[in-house]
């Protein structure tokens, strides 16, 4: 078996609200919220490098098909990282988030491996990461 990931849910409490943030604040493209016309099936999808994507589902739907009671706490536990092409590129998304309504949670700095990153929550708590790594030279 080969490991492959190729979809990350976040769970989140209002599609809509989550949907204009992504697009708007992160820039990410998508054809909006889909599946409408099934119980718990209106989902948002993101298209990212290579063949992953990202997946917005409600928290209520996300519980319901995996059997699970749904949980507000989000804080910390996993960090999703945006690798971006410069330093420049760190401070321009940091702000288009912080405009659309993120949490900025430590502003962009120089790392200890020699990049230069930011972190914020989304509007449902997730932790991301907006990084310039220079010893990936454009691999992303």
């Amino acid at each position: 078996m080969k490991p492959q990931l190729t979809v990350v849910t976040l769970a989140v409490e209002d599609l809509d609200r989550s949907l204009k943030f992504y697009r708007d604040g992160l820039r990410f493209t998508t054809q909006g919220i889909v599946g409408t016309e099934f119980e718990h099936g209106a989902v948002v999808f993101f298209e990212l490098e290579g063949s992953l994507r990202l997946a917005l589902w409600p928290a209520a739907s996300l519980s319901a098909e995996g059997g699970i009671n749904a949980t507000r706490q989000r804080l910390g536990a996993v960090s999703l990282g945006h690798n971006v092409a410069s330093r420049a590129e760190v401070d321009t998304v940091m702000a288009q988030v912080a405009e659309a309504g993120a949490v900025i949670t430590a502003a962009p700095c120089e790392r200890f491996f020699g990049g230069y990153s930011g972190y914020f929550h989304d509007p449902d708590g997730h932790l991301w990461e907006v990084v310039w790594n220079p010893k990936w030279n454009g691999e992303l």
